[in-house]
């Protein structure tokens, strides 16, 4: 079923006027490597938090504030405005000079000696990755016709397993052989070399031409406010975040608490993990949305789903193994499932609105999703830890892990009544 959307500009011009096969391609490949970046800078936080913690004298809680609020409080309220002003202006611009700001700050966190300073740089990260990724969901939208949407937008997705499981690895590498310091340094001065590389490649598409002026931002904002799929799809997303985030922050301390790993294992195991199980989940979610999604425009929020309530006990199954080797095998179908919402509720979201707010409204989703989700995963499951820690030792994270997966249900109920009324809200 398709919507409407009153007040919104329409757009004249076929779709043969997208680039060829091989620039989109070009293009996706470009924009997969700026998200790499995106998540190597944002998770590499997660395998050095036991560095970081016995040099700074933290909390768990500190930790998680550190993981989470602190990066989600301007990476989530400031990626409306640039989203907007990426619709108004250039995408390639926003994303190229977001890229080299946040780059500049994880380097300065290698320079970090209190806690206060790593929340300063930490904020400096979320600024500049508040530009990446809303614009990039539109150029994409943009570039590639409907029927492949879901599947281009799992691939761009492919940058979250990569990007963590290469700040992990590389990561936990350079801590263990030298320090964790030199880490962000080392990460943070390849993403500022790669920023005018992106921006010269990349060249930005030429935009439709539209019968009207160009929306006002409370026009868009008018429009999501009164689609009860944006709010369901919103609000599922970031309930699920809550555990997806939060296990990645806290899922390599935990393998090193209760299992006794070191280092240098712990990032073989999480790495080899999340490239495993997040690379095939991405794309199976990517290849059922487009291919279910065109039967039923219900089934792209209702496949992610179903894959939450598969991989709640499946996530519980894994954390309590008493076998490290049984663990990591529990744990590659739920690390999949865990990633099957990407490409079919990110191509939902762009047809809540007409092609010139597709960046705002990836944003505004975004906003919900990232401030709840990233800004209180980490934290929450931080201060879980802290209390159980008192009466249960060094399986207190464990435990807070294991509570957080509540948060899969919730995820799991609100996509499945967002079926619902996606059907109605729909706009080609």
């Amino acid at each position: 079923m398709t919507g409407s959307s009153s007040g919104a500009a329409t757009l004249a011009g076929p779709e043969s006027t997208l680039p060829s096969v091989g620039r989109r391609g070009f293009m996706l490949a470009m924009l997969l490597i700026v998200y790499t970046f995106n998540f190597v800078d944002r998770q590499i936080l997660g395998i050095l938090a036991s560095s970081i913690k016995a040099d700074l004298a933290l909390s768990d809680t500190q930790l998680g504030v550190m993981g989470g609020l602190a990066f989600a409080i301007l990476y989530s309220t400031l990626g409306v405005p640039l989203a907007w002003l990426a619709d108004r202006t250039s995408r390639t611009w926003v994303i190229a000079g977001s890229l080299a700001l946040w780059s500049g700050f994880t380097a300065l966190c290698g320079i970090a000696t209190t806690f206060t300073q790593m929340c300063a740089f930490r904020l400096g990260v979320g600024i500049g990755e508040a530009g990446g990724v809303a614009p990039s969901y539109a150029l994409i939208g943009d570039i590639f016709p409907a029927r492949q949407r879901a599947r281009a937008l799992a691939l761009y997705s492919l940058g979250i397993p990569l990007g963590s499981a290469l700040g992990v690895l590389f990561g936990g590498y350079i801590a263990a052989t030298i320090d964790w310091r030199t880490a962000f340094l080392s990460i943070g001065l390849a993403g500022l070399l790669f920023a005018p590389l992106f921006k010269v490649a990349v060249r930005e598409p030429r935009k439709p031409v539209l019968t009207s002026a160009r929306p006002a931002f409370k026009t868009v904002m008018r429009i999501l406010a009164a689609k009860r799929s944006f709010w369901l799809l919103s609000l599922g997303a970031a309930s699920s975040s809550m555990v997806g985030y939060g296990m990645g922050f806290w899922l390599p301390s935990m393998l090193r608490r209760s299992f006794g790993l070191d280092l240098v294992q712990t990032s073989q195991f999480y790495g080899a993990l999340l490239l495993s199980g997040g690379v095939a989940g991405i794309l199976l979610g990517g290849w059922l949305g487009d291919w279910l999604g065109a039967r039923d425009k219900a089934a792209y929020p209702r496949l992610p789903a179903l894959a939450y309530l598969i991989s709640v006990p499946l996530f519980a199954a894994a954390m309590l193994s008493p076998s490290v080797t049984l663990s990591f095998a529990l744990f590659i179908v739920p690390q999949a499932l865990a990633y099957v919402w990407l490409g079919p509720v990110l191509t939902a979201v762009q047809h809540l609105v007409p092609q010139p707010m597709r960046a705002t409204a990836s944003a505004s989703f975004l906003l919900i999703n990232n401030l709840i989700g990233v800004g209180f995963g980490a934290m929450t499951i931080g201060a879980l830890s802290d209390r159980f820690t008192i009466s249960l030792g060094d399986q207190g994270l464990r435990a807070a892990l294991l509570v957080s997966l509540i948060f899969y249900l919730i995820a799991a109920l609100l996509m499945a009544i967002a079926g619902k009324y996606l059907r109605k809200e729909w706009v080609d």
